[in-house]
């Protein structure tokens, strides 16, 4: 345990170093999770170091791209490249299983509301590869769900200051209500398609 704290206070050190870059490839090679990233990315907002709107907008298109990479292991590798190799991007199996339930059970729609909830918040880009779902709609649904995501935490870091390590225990109360409202929308977009459908 104290070896892997080493690692993350070690990339955190780089973080820090490279300031907007750090955030950015923090989030593309998503080695610790993104929450952590974004927290640490606030504390240096906290600092002076870096400028709040810039470490939202390089986190978002760390983000992004780190789904981006997973996506394209999906379409061009598929699910037997995931199986043996997915535990390396800290995807399992079963993370797989349940995105690849919701993907085909809602459609390509769900690209935005899944980033919000967990199990299938990452590996939902997977089965949206195996489909070859269109690159440019899934960016578009990718970055809509990641700006929030990027500004909720680079914020609570932004907050918390020196106590920005804290961050499991405040984030509780924010992510809740925007996993209701994830739910919400979700149920929403399965109402219109079904409307469609009938149509």
């Amino acid at each position: 345990m104290e070896i892997i704290s080493d690692i993350i206070a070690q990339l955190l050190s780089w973080v820090e170093q490279l300031g907007y870059f750090g955030i950015m490839l923090g989030l593309m090679i998503e080695v610790i999770p993104s929450e952590i990233v974004l927290a640490y990315g606030g504390y240096l907002v906290h600092n002076g170091t870096i400028n709040y709107f810039g470490a939202v907008f390089f986190g978002t298109v760390g983000g992004v791209i780190a789904q981006l990479f997973i996506y394209w292991i999906g379409r061009y590798g598929g699910r037997p490249v995931l199986d043996k190799y997915g535990k390396y991007i800290l995807i399992r199996k079963h993370h797989i299983d349940h995105a690849e339930e919701w993907f085909n059970k809602y459609g390509t729609g769900v690209i935005f509301t899944a980033r919000f909830i967990p199990v299938v918040r990452h590996a939902i880009s997977i089965p949206a590869g195996i489909a070859k779902m269109s690159h440019m709609r899934f960016i578009l649904l990718t970055t809509l769900a990641v700006i929030p995501w990027s500004a909720l935490f680079v914020y609570l870091g932004m907050v918390l200051g020196s106590q920005w390590h804290n961050i499991d225990e405040i984030a509780g109360k924010y992510t809740t209500p925007i996993l209701i409202v994830a739910v919400v929308l979700l149920v929403g977009y399965l109402l219109v398609k079904r409307k469609m459908k009938k149509k």
